[in-house]
């Protein structure tokens, strides 16, 4: 192994990739929520479209689309699943044709208290204490609000 020559040449390791932390963090992550979110017959972006339903009631697709930042060609297959798994309603609005409405079904409200303790579980299992996690939240909502600017 050389040494590096010049410590502008540290900028190019991969030990300093913010880009790295947040991507290795992140897939490990979604290893230690698949099999929680398996269990209740969800994937994490379903999971996903059901947090904003169970928070909003019902929204459009391109509400949901906003809110989750996925394109209707991402949603779509995702919606179309839930919908066939019972979890969900789409419905065109009598007001305009044009917008679909998602809603819950009962099955799909349901669900909510099964997965109640899924978040509490990833708490607990992260190692961060709330004070870490509150200020992470913080600096990654910042990060993706600077980066949504460019």
């Amino acid at each position: 192994m050389s040494k590096l020559k010049n410590p502008t040449e540290e900028v190019l390791l991969l030990k300093n990739q913010i880009c790295f932390s947040l991507y290795s963090s992140m897939h490990r992550l979604m290893r230690i929520y698949r099999p929680l979110l398996e269990s209740v017959g969800l994937t994490y972006p379903q999971y996903l479209v059901m947090l904003v339903l169970w928070e909003e009631g019902e929204s459009s697709v391109s509400g949901l689309g906003e809110r989750l930042q996925l394109d209707s060609g991402t949603l779509t297959p995702l919606l179309k699943r839930l919908e066939q798994n019972g979890l969900i309603q789409r419905n065109r609005n009598p007001n305009d044709e044009r917008v679909v409405i998602v809603t819950l079904t009962k099955m799909g409200k349901l669900l909510r208290e099964k997965v109640k303790g899924i978040p509490e579980q990833i708490f607990c299992l992260s190692g961060i204490n709330e004070s870490q996690a509150n200020q992470l939240k913080e600096i990654l909502d910042g990060l993706g609000a600077n980066l949504n600017q460019i």
